[in-house]
């Protein structure tokens, strides 16, 4: 299961809304960028609480969304270039029912590991000028997701992204949105449980998945 990279794009905290700042605005890198722990050399998040360190280094958001997204939009000018959505990793050929929590592959020389899905933000809305894209990616559970770096290495846009390792194969990245964030899911004690147990899965979304499964019952 392989796809190839269209872009690798990097971007630095502007101002967003206000006096906020945001670094979702991110344009293709000429070339070579090296894949750290923390995520591409060039890139950075204005909000370290919700974005960014080792889980969420480098994010991937399928352009496989972009069409639907241009049908139920009307159009859109962001949707003609590379990380509308503040994706690091631009490519088509793999969505949230293809790859799964714990998945490593290779791109280039660096080795990656889904960490994650995406959970949506407002930043989504006000930077498309468009409400309502929240609830249509809580249902339907096209979120993208992050990778944490494995190995450090350098990679640049037509590489392959390349599966080399699977060992969740029950926990997709659309069955662990769901689970955990869709309104309309009723996830029992026990797939809540088996989410938290998974051990590739961030520290993050285990927390937060074993006390919404004690809350129950």
């Amino acid at each position: 299961m392989n796809c190839r990279v269209e872009a690798l794009c990097v971007g630095q905290p502007e101002i967003f809304r206000g006096e906020e700042l945001s670094a979702i605005g991110k344009h293709p890198v000429n070339g070579q960028v090296r894949i750290t722990f923390t995520g591409l050399e060039g890139d950075a998040q204005a909000d370290r609480v919700h974005h960014g360190g080792v889980d969420m280094a480098v994010h991937h958001y399928p352009h496989d969304h972009y069409a639907g997204w241009e049908e139920w939009l009307g159009g859109h000018e962001l949707l003609s270039r590379p990380a509308a959505f503040g994706e690091n990793i631009h490519a088509g050929g793999l969505t949230e029912r293809d790859v799964c929590i714990g998945d490593r592959f290779r791109l280039g020389g660096a080795l990656l590991e889904v960490s994650q899905p995406r959970k949506p933000c407002w930043k989504i809305e006000h930077r498309f000028g468009r409400k309502g894209m929240l609830a249509r990616i809580l249902r339907s559970h096209i979120c993208g997701w992050y990778y944490r770096v494995i190995e450090e290495g350098m990679a640049e846009a037509g590489d392959t992204l390349e599966l080399i390792e699977r060992r969740e194969s029950d926990w997709p990245i659309a069955r662990a949105f769901a689970t955990l964030l869709d309104p309309t899911s009723a996830p029992d004690g026990e797939n809540l449980r088996a989410l938290a147990a998974l051990e590739a899965l961030s520290s993050d979304w285990r927390k937060k998945a074993a006390a919404k499964a004690e809350n129950s019952g």
